[in-house]
């Protein structure tokens, strides 16, 4: 895995949430690749939701201590910073695309890095997004 990866939030959720069966399993085999290989990519967004999740909505919450400090794991990646630049960018994306504002923004966070892939279970698998392609890494695990 060399190119780079853009993580949606609920590969993340999943990675950490030990209870989510299968899925926990295969995200978890996904971000650590990531981690080894030094291409994940993620954005302001997406650890804004990844809070939220993982202290709120998780059947085990984690702790805000808990929480600041896989935040802080996260900002060893690249982080792509929602600018006003962006939001139009996803105004042009939601409308290019039919996606909620929420998945172009992610789209558009996804093109910034430069990554190739967005790992999602949001979006279409196989689908492209001018330079960025949506996978399902529950479906398409075996790519």
């Amino acid at each position: 895995m060399n190119d780079k990866c853009f993580v949606d939030t609920n590969i993340l959720v999943y990675a950490h949430d030990s209870m989510a069966g299968p899925k926990h399993d295969l995200a978890r085999v996904l971000v650590e690749d990531l981690w080894n290989s030094g291409t994940g990519a993620v954005s302001t967004q997406v650890l804004q939701e990844l809070c939220i999740s993982v202290r709120r909505k998780a059947v085990r919450p984690l702790s805000e201590d808990e929480t600041r400090r896989l935040i802080q794991d996260y900002l060893s990646w690249e982080v792509v910073v929602n600018t006003p630049e962006s939001i139009l960018r996803a105004l042009e994306l939601e409308e290019r695309y039919q996606l909620s504002f929420w998945d172009a923004l992610i789209v558009c966070a996804a093109e910034s890095s430069g990554a190739s892939v967005l790992y999602s279970e949001d979006f279409a698998s196989g689908q492209r997004y001018g330079s960025v392609r949506a996978l399902n890494p529950f479906v398409d695990h075996a790519e």
